[in-house]
């Protein structure tokens, strides 16, 4: 197993896509479509990669990023339609490893 990852996106087909082609590479990928089942799934069991989208239910990607980051340096994922500059550099300054915007390539996630 390459390792495990957390991807949090309120879209089915956004995660359906990021899952395949990730478990194709022999990740172990666990889903949460809000915010705040993607902190629980963190708390449960931490994975070695989080990709987050911004925009969810519940509690955004900002907040889960804030509150992971309280407890851990493990690699965070922005995956989010908002590509404006002061949103990117917001993600980065929060502690996101690398901000990926939509539409992306799933092969360049992986």
């Amino acid at each position: 197993m390459a390792g495990s990852i957390i991807i949090a996106d309120d879209e089915s087909n956004i995660t359906d896509v990021c899952r395949r082609y990730l478990e194709r590479e022999g990740y172990e990928v666990r889903i949460a479509h809000n915010g705040a089942a993607a902190l629980e799934l963190w708390e449960e069991r931490r994975a070695d990669l989080l990709v987050l989208d911004l925009m969810m239910p519940r509690m955004d990607g900002w907040q889960v990023c804030e509150a992971v980051r309280q407890a851990s340096d493990v690699p965070i994922i922005m995956l989010t339609a908002r590509g404006e500059e002061p949103d990117r550099l917001l993600g980065l300054t929060m502690g996101a490893d690398d901000y990926v915007t939509k539409p992306f390539s799933p092969r360049e996630l992986v």
